[in-house]
């Protein structure tokens, strides 16, 4: 895992791209990412926690930030839970910029 500069662990290296630990907050005001909540990225999601409309509104939010196409991020572990582990063809450097918002 890859430490942020506030010390959580979220972020892991793997050989065909990263996977993204997340604690989603489904049902919010609007699509957003939070920042860091311990070992998680947290992300707060508009769509409510029905029929999977959170989880496909989650992976078009997260493609969209990362700047990939949508088959390039998919669930790895977690579809019914708001703890998931998702995968993103992307390097983990890049990841960390375009999810923190740096440069």
């Amino acid at each position: 895992m890859i430490a942020t500069e506030t010390g959580s662990n979220w972020l892991r290296p793997l050989s065909d791209g990263v996977e993204i630990i997340l604690h989603i907050q489904p049902g919010a005001c609007r699509t957003e990412i939070v920042g860091p909540r311990g070992d998680a990225l947290k992300v707060r999601v508009a769509a409510r926690a029905v029929d999977g409309a959170a989880n496909e509104a989650l992976l078009d939010f997260l493609a969209q930030c990362l700047g990939l196409r949508r088959r390039a991020v998919r669930i790895l572990r977690g579809e019914l839970s708001r703890h998931k582990a998702i995968w993103a063809a992307i390097g983990p450097d890049v990841a960390i910029q375009r999810l923190m918002g740096t440069t």
